[in-house]
């Protein structure tokens, strides 16, 4: 049953802000992050640009979901992700959108607002 598939996901308030850090300092987890928030839709596993193999990525996914960051549920066989923007955000208020910022940053891309 499709139910029996779809991972936990902590309710964002229980997460500790230490492993919510934890998940958003490693570069890869931040990219998975910074293309779900760029994107319209959600995106299956396989559809990430990620230089990683897929070992590492299903261990970075796992972290970004029990941060409270993601949201993973099936489509058939494929694994979706989403972005938990809005319940994120009312546990921890501007904190994504800090990160998101930074990350453009310093990528050396320029962001209208940001000196």
């Amino acid at each position: 049953m499709a139910a029996d598939r779809i991972p936990p996901h902590p309710d964002p308030r229980d997460v500790p802000l230490q492993q919510v850090l934890e998940a958003l300092i490693e570069p890869a987890r931040r990219t998975i992050v910074e293309q779900l928030s760029a994107g319209p839709s959600d995106i299956p596993c396989g559809g990430f640009d990620l230089a990683i193999s897929k070992s590492t990525a299903t261990h970075h996914f796992r972290v970004l979901r029990e941060a409270g960051l993601i949201r993973q549920y099936y489509a058939g066989t494929s694994r979706m992700n989403s972005l938990r923007r809005e319940e994120f955000d009312e546990a921890f208020p501007g904190l994504l959108e800090a990160v998101l910022w930074a990350s453009v940053r310093e990528a050396g891309l320029r962001v209208p607002g940001v000196a």
